[in-house]
């Protein structure tokens, strides 16, 4: 039988770069409501500091600064988001490719069974 804990997890562990876990561990954090509702207060916190200074306005509106951070912030989390998520295609092609192999052997033995079944029907018929 094929062994999906020894197969499939220990190339699911062994092939990934830093890279790789930089991606996905920045996906798992940048993909989550935690950090979308936190930047979401960051925003407020920028735009309501700018709207009441009276005096010493880093980010005059309309908050170009702040503009720019968000641009930052998407370009770089767009392809490390696009990284992550090939990775995640490749993992799934994997488990679907144990999957294929695991659903062969069962046909396979399926088979086997069934013949075996016939064989038996037979000799019960040429016994009566």
């Amino acid at each position: 039988m094929i062994k999906k804990e020894g197969v499939v997890k220990k190339v699911l562990k062994t092939e990934r770069t830093f890279g790789q876990k930089a991606a996905d561990g920045l996906t798992k954090i940048a993909g989550s409501w935690t950090f979308i509702i936190i930047l979401l207060i960051l925003i407020a916190i920028w735009i309501y500091l700018n709207v009441t200074a009276y005096v010493q306005q880093w980010d005059p509106w309309p908050f170009i600064i702040l503009n720019l951070c968000l641009s930052c912030l998407a370009a770089l989390q767009a392809p490390i988001i696009l990284m992550s998520q090939n990775r995640q295609a490749q993992k799934d092609r994997l488990k679907m490719e144990y999957d294929y192999q695991v659903n062969r052997r069962a046909a396979r033995e399926i088979e086997e069974v069934k013949t075996m079944l016939s064989r038996i029907e037979r000799k019960m018929n040429k016994k009566k």
